[in-house]
């Protein structure tokens, strides 16, 4: 079965959907089968793929709400072994609309299930809030990749996250675990970087990364064109960074 990885912080401008655009490419580049799923409704995910979410007649708005079947709203992304469900503004009142339906902190993992075992890895992208989008993806997910930017208020903000993924395991998904913190946007030159990194090792040792990302304008720009920054300059620093990331995730599940 394939492995489900949710991608959240709640705050925002984190480098979450940097994260799962290039991590989803860089896994795909490495003939892993993934499957990317946007439920953000700022739909910046498929957007960074060259899609536009209000473009498309199937979206992750009608699999949730609606109960369309999902392999109706995949689509392929132009990357070899990389396919796509996206979001839209019409997932903006998705969580009013869910909060009356049944089973709704669970018709993620319920629509995903006909297609798990078709895909290595599903990544999801949240919104930076844990409101019942998070929550659906944290019931679905077997583990949680969390960005951290370092940056002053970087840590304060992860007590809430990490006491809402306990409730998600007391409640709602027991095998629920934190796959790993990705230090995000690092510039070693800065103290405060430094300071940040070392708190966050001493913190959640181990499940910190050992790749960092690095303030890197490529991966700033290839959003602009359409592309991962592993495609759009396979070479710059956060490419090779988010390849490193890739190899790490992939080691954890061996």
């Amino acid at each position: 079965m394939g492995r489900i990885l949710a991608i959240t912080n709640q705050k925002g401008g984190v480098g979450k959907t940097t994260t799962a655009i290039n991590l989803a490419a860089s896994l795909a580049m490495d003939e892993r089968r993934v499957l990317l799923v946007d439920i953000d409704p700022q739909a910046n995910a498929g957007s960074g793929l060259g899609v536009a979410g209000d473009s498309t007649e199937r979206s992750i708005y009608e699999v949730l709400v609606d109960e369309v079947p999902i392999r109706e709203a995949i689509l392929e992304s132009g990357i070899k072994h990389l396919y796509l469900i996206p979001a839209g503004q019409r997932l903006s009142g998705a969580e009013i609309e869910l909060v009356n339906m049944e089973h709704r902190e669970s018709r993620l993992r319920m629509a995903l299930e006909p297609v798990r075992d078709e895909f290595d890895y599903i990544l999801i992208d949240c919104p930076p809030s844990l409101g019942l989008l998070t929550l659906n993806t944290l019931t679905a997910a077997d583990s949680v990749v969390v960005p951290l930017q370092c940056e002053y208020y970087a840590l304060e903000g992860l007590s809430q996250l990490l006491q809402v993924i306990r409730l998600v395991q007391q409640k709602l998904n027991p095998s629920l675990r934190m796959e790993g913190v990705l230090l995000t946007m690092y510039d070693g030159r800065l103290n405060l970087c430094q300071q940040v990194e070392e708190e966050a090792r001493k913190f959640f040792a181990e499940r910190v990364y050992k790749t960092v990302i690095p303030r890197n304008v490529r991966l700033s720009e290839a959003p602009s064109f359409g592309k991962p920054a592993v495609v759009y300059d396979p070479g710059c620093t956060g490419s090779v960074s988010y390849r490193s990331l890739a190899k790490e995730v992939i080691g954890s599940a061996s």
